[in-house]
């Protein structure tokens, strides 16, 4: 099965609630809390999505996070990169030299191609699409987890 780790997923998951408050400074417990996730992955999450520049962190009483750009203009694609580094379905279609075979492969060209069509729709999908699909995706996997 093909899928991103579970920090990417939940990377995701505290994008959107950052995104859900625009206008807010939100600490880290109120992320943890609107994300129901734990606090120590929160901060982890916190710090490599700060590392990547799509939250910007403020200290003080008041301190806490925020989008570093408008949720529009933060892709999948940058939340996915974040967390896991290049995207690619095999080394190869990932970065060049990566494999000694690459030279010998008949298969290199096929999964670059695949790979560009997944980077492209990771791309195209922006932070504020995840937001307004979130509480209907959420609905929905509840249900799933449910059943």
């Amino acid at each position: 099965m093909l899928r991103v780790s579970r920090l990417t997923d939940y990377a995701t998951v505290v994008m959107t609630v950052i995104a859900a408050h625009p206008a807010d400074v939100l600490s880290t417990a109120q992320i943890a809390d609107g994300a129901r996730l734990e606090l120590p992955t929160v901060s982890k999450l916190l710090k490599l999505l700060g590392h990547a520049g799509l939250v910007e962190s403020f200290r003080g009483v008041n301190g806490g996070y925020r989008l570093a750009r408008a949720p529009e203009a933060i892709s999948l694609a940058d939340i996915v990169e974040a967390m896991e580094g290049p995207i690619g379905m095999t080394e190869c279609s990932a970065a060049q030299g990566q494999c000694e075979r690459e030279s010998q492969c008949g298969v290199r060209g096929s999964w670059q191609q695949v790979s560009g069509a997944v980077d492209g729709v990771l791309r195209a999908m922006t932070l504020a699409q995840m937001l307004a699909g979130a509480p209907q995706a959420t609905a929905k996997h509840a249900a799933t987890a449910a059943g």
